[in-house]
Formats: C-alpha cells, sequence, structure tokens
C-alpha cells in the first residue's frame, strides 16, 4: 500500500470528503502508475478518484467501534517519532 495513505477512521473529528479524496488520489495514482496522467487518459483518472472517493466515504460512514475516537496531533507526533527512529534526525 502507498505510505501517502493515512487511516481516516474513528479519528474526532471524523475525516473529511478533501481527505477521502486526498486518499483516493494517492491510491490512483499508486494503481494507475501515473502521477499526473496524460491528456488521453485525464478523463479516466479523475473519474476513478471521484469514485474512490465516494466509496471510501461510504465506507468511513458505515463503520462502527466502540474504541475511543483517536487524537489526530497524538497519531501525528506518534508518526513522527516512528519516522525519527525508522530514518534518524
Amino acid at each position: 500500500m502507498c505510505r501517502n495513505i493515512k487511516m481516516l477512521f474513528n479519528f474526532n473529528p471524523p475525516a473529511t470528503p478533501e481527505e477521502a479524496r486526498a486518499a483516493a488520489l494517492q491510491y490512483v495514482r499508486k494503481v494507475s502508475g501515473f502521477n499526473k496522467p496524460s491528456k488521453a487518459n485525464e478523463a479516466a483518472f479523475a473519474a476513478a478518484v471521484d469514485e474512490v472517493a465516494e466509496a471510501s466515504m461510504r465506507l468511513l460512514t458505515s463503520l462502527e467501534t466502540t474504541a475511543p475516537p483517536r487524537n489526530r496531533e497524538e497519531e501525528a507526533a506518534k508518526a513522527h517519532t516512528r519516522g525519527l527512529a525508522r530514518f534518524g534526525a
């Protein structure tokens, strides 16, 4: 999976459509192999991003959990610490 796609479920505040679209864009880029599609593939690329973003939001709104929502700042700090340990300062 693409490392740039962030987990979006069970955060307070909930994930926004913009966050789902950003994740969808990363996914479609990874699957297609295009960072920026050619003019001939632009429409198909954009349609795929829209469809994946819509499916992602449907999924996120239908999931249920009993776990308390995570804090975005705390999770970002944990990720930063993991990155420092992995790649150094």
